[in-house]
């Protein structure tokens, strides 16, 4: 089953992570030591992760290290600016209402 983006981010453990490896690849273990669980819970969710090409390995010498591939969160971005659009809408009429009621209820 081929996962999709919006499942990787919907764990917050898998959040994390991606904050984490954003900087700087890691290794399991490193992103580990940052949980309060098991090495092997922090691999489902980097299997997760790699599911969804959120996440690439790479094999140096005995160790593989993990890497956010940046140009995927780009799917995420998109299905938000639709909404970031109606927000922004929504806020500027708000804006202009409290300018009307500024206007015909002045501050004494």
């Amino acid at each position: 089953m081929r996962r999709d983006v919006f499942q990787a981010i919907a764990d917050p453990t898998r959040r994390a992570i991606i904050s984490l490896i954003a900087v700087n690849a890691m290794t399991p273990n490193a992103i580990a030591d940052h949980f309060e669980a098991t090495r092997q819970a922090v691999s489902k969710h980097l299997r997760i992760l790699s599911e969804c090409d959120l996440v690439t390995q790479e094999q140096k010498g005995r160790e593989i290290y993990y890497s956010l591939q940046i140009e995927k969160m780009k799917e995420i971005d998109q299905w938000l600016a639709q909404y970031r659009k109606i927000w922004e809408t929504r806020f500027n009429q708000l804006d202009q209402v409290l300018e009307q009621l500024k206007k015909t209820n002045p501050q004494k």
